[in-house]
């Protein structure tokens, strides 16, 4: 994911977006919002705007699948909802998670009920998955942001050697590899799942 050029943010605009008249670091939030979603998508962060890496096989395999894997416990239990590239905008940046998962009664609802646009609340876990040209450092940092503004644990996928690092406010990063457990079991009661499960999704038996 990288801060896109000066010269991207004047005169045509941003790949493709209205020519807007504003340096890396002077664009506001709300400002940043108005501007039209893009294909990979745009995040704002402390004023810069980037764009994330598109993703390839593995990366999208995995986002779909862990997205399932979420949604068939969560969905029939009304208990959460995990969403794909959804943006989520808090703590001042708006950021679009490979995966978020939001608690059922957390997930914004407009007057009638249904699914809102705007999730502008932390998600309760947040999933990034590693891509080729993506640093791991940077995508800690991505992840330790996350539960230090609200997200009570955040995963970070790295399909090239089939680990997960998991991120917790209160607690140290821990490692787990192959048959290891992945412990959500306080933010989704009776939810079981290896990192062999997650890997499994990229199986085409």
């Amino acid at each position: 994911m990288g801060v896109l050029p000066r010269a991207a943010l004047h005169g045509p605009g941003i790949r493709g977006l209205p020519a807007v008249a504003i340096s890396e670091r002077s664009l506001t939030l709300e400002a940043f919002l108005e501007l039209p979603e893009k294909k990979p998508a745009l995040e704002f962060e402390d004023g810069t705007v980037t764009q994330k890496v598109p993703p390839r096989g593995k990366h999208a395999a995995l986002q779909g699948g862990i997205g399932e894997l979420f949604n068939r416990f969560g969905r029939p239990r009304k208990l959460a909802l995990a969403f794909s590239e959804l943006r989520t905008t808090f703590a001042g940046f708006s950021r679009v998670p490979d995966v978020a998962l939001y608690l059922w009664d957390r997930i914004p609802r407009d007057i009638t009920g249904r699914l809102a646009d705007d999730f502008r609340e932390p998600p309760d876990i947040a999933v990034e998955i590693i891509s080729p040209g993506q640093t791991s450092n940077g995508m800690v940092r991505r992840c330790l942001w996350f539960v230090e503004n609200g997200v009570r644990a955040a995963l970070l996928v790295d399909p090239y050697d089939e680990s997960i690092l998991v991120f917790r406010p209160d607690r140290a990063m821990v490692l787990l590899l192959g048959a290891d457990q992945i412990e959500l079991g306080d933010i989704l009661p009776g939810f079981a799942l290896t990192v062999e499960e997650v890997f499994g999704t990229l199986l085409l038996s």
